[in-house]
C-alpha cells in the first residue's frame, strides 16, 4: 500500500509545480490603496519607461564624457593597382638620346597598410558646456521621472476610488430593485384584488424598468473601471482583481484636512524644477554658442606598418613590414564668420529671455493650481457633508411614502419622486465620497507628497 502511494505523491508534486509555473497567466490579485499604489509605481507602463529615459540620461551623460576621453581608431588599407600608372623620364636617365623620354612605373602592384592612432582633446570650451549640459538633462529626466510617480500615485487613487464608486453603486441599484419589486408584486396583487388603481402597478412598474436598466449599465461600467484599474497598474486588463479597501474607509481617511495647513513650497514641487532647468537649458545654450569663438586644441599619435609587394604575399612571414609613426597637435582658432557666430549667440539669448518669461508664468500657474486644488478639496468636504444630510432627509421621506403608499395615504407618484430623490442622493453621496478622495490626490501631487522619488537612482 505503502508503495502504491509514491505513484501518487510524485504526480501531485509534478501537478503542482506545472500549476504554480501556469498560474500567472490567470493570476488573482488583491490590493489595498497602498498596495495597489507601491505595485503601480515598480510595474506600471509609465513608470517603467520613465526609469528607461533616467537609463538613457545616463548613457548620454557618459557618450558625452567619453568626447573628451582619449579615443583610438584602427585602420587596414589595402590597395591593387590593377593598371599601374606610367610616368615619363627623360631619355638620357635610361641610356637613351636626348629629348626622348622613357615610359617607367614606379612602386609596387599591391599594397597593405594598418595604423593606429590616438587622439586626445586638450581644449574644447564647447565640450565643458557640454558637460554641463549633460548633468542638467540627467536632473531633468530624474525630476520627469518623480513627476511620472507623483501622476501614477494620483492615476491609482483616482481609478481605486471609480472602481469603488461603482461597485457600491451596483450595490446600492440592486438592493433598491430588490425594494422596487417587492413594491411591485405587492401593488400587483392588491390591484388584482380590486383595491387599487391599475396606474399604481404602472408607475412603480416604470421606475422598476428604468432601475432595471441603470442596474445593467452600472455592472458594464463597474468591469470597465476595473480594467482601467489594471492598465493603470500595468496589468492586463482581464485579470482578476480584488480591491480590499471600501469606500467609506477611504473616504473617512481622507477627511483629514491638516494638510490645507501645510505651506506650500514653490519650490518643492517638480513642475517648478522642471521649468527652471528648461530655463538652465536656454542658458546652456547660450553659453555654448558664446563657447563657439574660442579655440580648440586637439593632439594626437599614430602608429602604422606597411607592406608592399607586386603580388598578395602579406600574410606570409617572410614579408618585410615598415615601421612608421606620427606625433602632432591641432590648434584650431575661429577668426571670421561673417558674423554667423554672432547671430546664433543671439538667437540664444533671446531663447534665454522667453524661457525666463515661460518660467515666470509656470511659477504663477503653479500657484494658482495649488489655489484652485485647496478650494476644491475644501469644497469637496462640504459637498460630502450636505449630500450625506439629503441622504438622510431622502430616506426619511422615502420611508415616510412608503408607509402612506401602504395605508392608501399617498399615490404611486408620490412614491415614485420620493423613491427618484433617494437614488439621486445616493448618487450624490458616492460622487462626494470619490470627490474627496480624488481632490485629495489632487492637493498631494501639487505639494509633492508623500515622497515618490525611487530610491535607486
Amino acid at each position: 500500500m505503502r508503495n502504491n502511494l509514491w505513484p501518487l505523491i510524485i504526480g501531485l508534486i509534478l501537478t503542482t509545480t506545472i500549476w504554480a509555473q501556469e498560474s500567472p497567466a490567470g493570476a488573482q490579485y488583491s490590493f489595498t490603496l497602498e498596495e495597489a499604489i507601491d505595485f503601480a509605481l515598480e510595474n506600471s507602463y509609465e513608470a517603467i519607461n520613465a526609469r528607461r529615459d533616467v537609463a538613457k540620461a545616463l548613457k548620454r551623460k557618459w557618450e558625452t564624457t567619453a568626447d573628451g576621453l582619449p579615443q583610438i581608431n584602427g585602420t587596414v588599407d589595402y590597395t591593387n593597382q590593377l593598371k599601374q600608372p606610367v610616368t615619363l623620364i627623360p631619355g638620357e636617365v635610361a641610356g637613351g638620346e636626348p629629348g626622348t623620354f622613357v615610359p617607367v612605373v614606379f612602386g609596387t602592384q599591391q599594397q597593405m597598410q594598418l595604423t593606429a592612432t590616438l587622439t586626445q582633446l586638450i581644449f574644447d570650451g564647447s565640450y565643458l558646456v557640454g558637460l554641463e549640459a549633460a548633468k542638467s538633462f540627467l536632473q531633468y529626466t530624474d525630476d520627469v521621472e518623480e513627476k511620472t510617480r507623483l501622476d501614477v500615485r494620483k492615476g491609482v487613487i483616482n481609478s481605486y476610488g471609480s472602481v469603488l464608486v461603482s461597485q457600491e453603486f451596483v450595490s446600492i441599484l440592486e438592493e433598491n430593485k430588490t425594494t422596487l419589486e417587492k413594491n411591485y408584486e405587492e401593488t400587483k396583487k392588491i390591484f388584482e384584488n380590486g383595491l387599487a388603481e391599475e396606474e399604481n402597478v404602472e408607475q412603480i412598474q416604470i421606475t422598476l424598468l428604468q432601475i432595471t436598466n441603470q442596474l445593467d449599465n452600472a455592472k458594464r461600467q463597474a468591469e470597465i473601471a476595473l480594467q482601467m484599474f489594471n492598465l493603470t497598474l500595468g496589468l492586463d486588463v482581464q485579470t482578476d482583481t480584488k480591491l480590499t479597501d471600501d469606500l467609506d474607509t477611504l473616504a473617512m481617511k481622507n477627511l483629514d484636512t491638516s494638510i490645507t495647513a501645510k505651506p506650500f513650497i514653490l519650490e518643492n514641487n517638480v513642475n517648478y524644477r522642471l521649468a527652471e532647468l528648461v530655463t538652465e537649458q536656454r542658458r546652456l545654450e547660450m553659453k555654448l554658442e558664446k563657447s563657439r569663438a574660442l579655440p580648440s586644441l586637439s593632439a594626437f599619435v599614430n602608429y602604422g606598418t606597411a607592406a608592399f609587394d607586386n603580388d598578395f604575399v602579406f600574410f606570409e612571414s617572410e614579408t618585410r613590414w615598415f615601421q612608421s609613426s606620427i606625433l602632432g597637435a591641432s590648434l584650431k582658432i575661429p577668426i571670421f564668420s561673417s558674423l554667423k557666430r554672432s547671430a546664433r549667440t543671439q538667437q540664444a539669448k533671446i531663447a534665454l529671455d522667453q524661457s525666463r518669461t515661460d518660467f515666470t508664468k509656470a511659477q504663477e500657474q503653479i500657484q494658482l493650481q495649488y489655489n484652485s486644488a485647496l478650494s476644491d478639496f475644501k469644497q469637496s468636504i462640504a459637498n460630502y457633508e450636505s449630500a450625506r444630510k439629503n441622504l438622510a432627509l431622502a430616506e426619511r421621506i422615502e420611508n415616510k411614502n412608503q408607509i402612506k403608499y401602504t395605508e392608501g395615504l399617498a399615490t404611486s407618484f408620490d412614491l415614485r419622486q420620493a423613491q427618484l430623490q433617494l437614488y439621486a442622493s445616493q448618487q450624490e453621496v458616492l460622487q462626494a465620497k470619490l470627490g474627496i478622495i480624488n481632490n485629495k490626490a489632487e492637493l498631494e501631487t501639487i505639494l509633492n507628497i508623500p515622497d515618490v522619488k525611487p530610491t535607486n537612482n
